[in-house]
């Protein structure tokens, strides 16, 4: 280990693609067509955890997969660990039969034999050994028992495979423990664990007075060996932490229900907190939609939360729905997809499978980009993922296209979009069906743009609604279109072979979209 950081580190950013030396952008060579990146197209992971035991296997080989199977049973292995030493033995008789029907399923989808991770529970408990020979002789399935630090690095990992080149500190709880990391540059740097599990946290003696202390204590010895830089982002994984969020939006009545890059600020967590206190959990819990195993976790967490947050002192915190298995995965992928932005990845995917022309969006994004001169890479990453995504709903009722487009951008598995980002690149992709903009059930999530926002949103999807009328062959630019911000002036120009394309509904959508800017247009035709 050189600083904090174990020298695997490094290993696992090998030269496996020494050989790119071609920079393809954001619209290159898919990366999904790469031989070492569809050896990922089908991954099965197993993490069993001191609380539950999951099954995931991800489809798809873009830097943002999906998610073909996700089952979780909730066994509670860890319960009771600390006073008797060994599993709970009911937990490991489901545990097992969970483990043997996540094999059964991995046989019969054809990705066998599973990769499978063991954390605190079975690496603390005198029968973990036997429970892994158990496992392995009953389902063939090997199971690797992960350290506390291994296991903050696979979490830590996780998070970058939804922020690559994140910077602040990974903080993953699960049933018996709780681990932090730091992430410096896309890198995973130190590590460290704690026995912070809620699960353990029920068997502190001494009442709630007691357990705040020991809570305390832990947290403040944390804070010293972190060495922890106040001001940084704080990442939240594991299902306590979720659950937490969840209530969160609940209280505020939050309209956008996606956990993943949901942000919290230390005020909320503690008004979060009353709330829970006061609240009835069985009631919470069937509001929120929170398992009963995981709810009765939730006020033990809680506590364990607002100390987190009132010593360490972050920024802001983010919610993260990748952990440990995602970051099994990212373990696989090769450097050369690690580097890759995982929205843009994952549109250019959609496109590719969905789309009645695909390659199209990176010309209608050549062709739009000029509309926004002073987009910056943030904003035009959202371009860019709009351009992609313009025409995979085409195969929805023309009545519901437009709602269906912007439920799926908003409520989709996509990384590295902030909710409001969710919601802008929706309602763009909205505009792209129509040009009405509905309120109802909307209007909730329209208020989360600011009036900038809004208006980009339809210049956007106004532009995509006019590009999409000028389809030509193979990679022929349909033309350019030129946009003076001081006189408020477009200028088209189409090329010879889309002039026949610029018919009565094409210049109709052109007219909605210098309206849109406020602007006068012309239109020329070269050849």
């Amino acid at each position: 280990m050189v600083n904090g950081r174990n020298d695997r580190d490094d290993k696992t950013m090998t030269d496996d693609t020494a050989t790119e030396t071609i920079d393809w952008g954001p619209f290159g060579r898919p990366l999904f067509d790469d031989a070492a990146s569809q050896n990922l197209s089908r991954v099965g992971v197993v993490d069993v955890g001191s609380n539950s035991v999951r099954l995931v296997v991800f489809d798809g080989a873009a830097r943002s997969p999906a998610y073909f199977y996700n089952e979780k049973i909730m066994c509670a292995l860890g319960a009771g660990l600390s006073d008797t030493g060994r599993l709970n033995p009911e937990g490991r008789v489901r545990a097992l039969s969970a483990i043997r029907r996540f094999a059964a399923l991995a046989q019969g989808m054809g990705i066998a034999p599973l990769t499978a991770v063991a954390t605190a529970a079975v690496r603390e408990a005198s029968d973990g050994p036997d429970f892994r020979a158990e496992v392995e002789r009953e389902t063939g399935i090997k199971l690797w028992v992960i350290d506390g630090e291994e296991e903050a690095r696979l979490s830590a990992q996780g998070v970058l495979l939804g922020w690559p080149g994140s910077f602040g500190t990974v903080c993953d709880i699960g049933g018996s423990s709780m681990e932090l990391a730091d992430l410096s540059e896309g890198r995973v740097g130190r590590r460290v664990t704690s026995p912070l599990g809620p699960l353990k946290l029920r068997e502190v003696k001494g009442g709630k007075k007691a357990l705040k202390a020991h809570i305390k204590t832990i947290i403040a010895d944390l804070h010293e060996k972190m060495d922890y830089e106040t001001g940084m982002r704080l990442f939240l994984v594991g299902g306590s932490w979720r659950a937490i969020a969840r209530v969160d939006m609940e209280r505020r009545g939050y309209p956008l229900t996606v956990l993943h890059e949901y942000r919290m600020t230390a005020r909320r967590i503690g008004e979060t907190a009353h709330y829970i206190a006061d609240s009835d959990l069985q009631d919470l819990r069937s509001r929120c939609g929170i398992s009963d195993s995981r709810m009765s976790l939730v006020p033990l967490a809680v506590l364990v939360l607002k100390e987190l947050v009132r010593v360490f002192k972050p920024k802001d915190v983010a919610v993260s729905s990748y952990g440990i298995r995602e970051g099994m995965l990212y373990e696989q992928m090769p450097r050369a997809l690690r580097e890759r932005d995982p929205l843009i990845e994952a549109c250019r995917f959609a496109e590719a499978k969905d789309a009645r022309l695909p390659g199209f969006g990176r010309l209608l994004y050549d062709f739009v980009k000029p509309l926004f001169p002073r987009a910056n890479w943030q904003r035009l990453r959202i371009i860019k993922a709009a351009c992609l995504l313009h025409d995979v709903s085409w195969r929805a009722h023309p009545d519901y296209r437009a709602e269906i487009t912007f439920d799926n951008a908003t409520r989709a598995n996509l990384g590295g979009l902030k909710h409001s980002e969710r919601v802008q690149l929706g309602l763009a992709l909205m505009k792209r069906y129509s040009s009405k903009t509905p309120d109802g059930r909307f209007a909730p999530l329209f208020a989360m743009l600011s009036p900038e926002q809004m208006k980009e949103a339809d210049i956007l999807g106004r532009a995509l609604r006019f590009g999409a009328m000028l389809w030509l062959e193979g990679d022929t630019p349909p033309g350019t279109i030129k946009w003076s911000a001081k006189s408020k002036h477009l200028t088209l120009t189409l090329a010879a072979g889309a002039r026949p394309l610029y018919g009565e509904v094409a210049a109709s959508r052109l007219t909605a979209l210098a309206q849109a800017m406020d602007a006068t247009f012309e239109v020329k035709f070269k050849g």
